[in-house]
């Protein structure tokens, strides 16, 4: 497996129809932070995500009865036919095949712990349903589970723009009452199925982002994107409370052009992986292996 980080993806044979700040369509190595692009990349980052993505769809369409997923393969098309040989190999592990959707343009996020600084009284001022406000326990402290989920959308910012925070109010304003009500049933659903599971593996998820389409021709919504990975949630050690995500590159906020120094990579780098083993149960060797033609 090679060490390289690839931060660029020289794909000729297909048309591009999207790319965001980490994603072509398929996973590369580039990490952002705070909106913002990293100059340097995580080395397996990609591989990780698009793997570990693939586990949590086989994971919640078996706990969630119902559930549709856009996911349908870690195949890449066929060489020559549709691509060259080099970018099969190249695309082995960090590309899927999925449905065509159209995408809500809210991101859905499920959390039953307030961090990232949001004490009892900002967050009890913070966060709106329907107008009215949603108020913790009395003595809630940061960092202190929740009784239960709760779900906190935010916008789906266009590349260079930042994601607002919103109420579940202004999702019904933005994607229509009969699409936001499912998509918030769906996203705690997904978080709890997926939070029992890590749970189970020693892993406390605090919070994560779920993203959902619309097959037109059956009005029915889809889980897609990334799912569970370090890099739409918030992992922590059941055991010590230790942060397993990419928090490391958190600095400096929001600078362009920012290369990490070799010993945030290397941390960074075993985050991803130890979250990738205590999940699927396999190293990432093995799971590349599984995927040889």
């Amino acid at each position: 497996m090679s060490s390289e980080a690839l931060t660029a993806i020289p794909l000729t044979s297909l048309p591009q129809l999207s790319k965001g700040k980490v994603r072509y369509g398929i996973l590369a190595y580039r990490i952002s932070a705070y909106d913002v692009i990293l100059k340097n990349g995580i080395s397996s980052k990609g591989l990780i995500l698009t793997l570990l993505s693939a586990k949590w769809f086989e994971v919640l369409s078996s706990r969630i009865p119902g559930l549709k997923h856009h996911f349908l393969s870690l195949t890449p098309p066929p060489a020559p036919d549709v691509i060259t040989p080099d970018e099969r190999r190249m695309l082995r592990g960090r590309s899927m095949v999925v449905r065509r959707l159209k995408i809500f343009p809210i991101e859905a996020i499920g959390k039953t712990v307030i961090s990232k600084g949001n004490l009892t009284s900002q967050w009890g001022s913070a966060w709106l349903c329907d107008g009215k406000r949603m108020v913790g326990p009395a003595g809630l402290k940061r960092c202190q589970q929740l009784p239960k989920p709760i779900y906190t959308p935010s916008t789906k910012a266009e590349l260079g723009e930042k994601d607002l925070n919103i109420s579940p109010h202004e999702a019904k304003a933005i994607v229509g009452e009969k699409y936001a009500s499912r998509i918030e049933e769906l996203a705690l659903s997904c978080y709890q199925a997926g939070a029992a599971y890590a749970e189970e593996r020693g892993i406390i998820i605090a919070d994560t982002k779920f993203e959902f389409g619309l097959d037109e021709a059956t009005d029915e919504i889809y889980l897609v994107d990334e799912v569970l990975t370090p890099d739409s949630s918030r992992f922590w050690s059941r055991a010590d409370y230790e942060n397993l995500q990419s928090d490391a590159i958190r600095t400096p906020k929001g600078k362009p052009d920012v290369e990490m120094p070799p010993e945030v990579v290397e941390k960074t780098k075993g985050r991803y992986m130890e979250v990738y083993e205590l999940l699927t149960g396999k190293s990432l060797e093995e799971a590349l292996k599984s995927l040889e033609d």
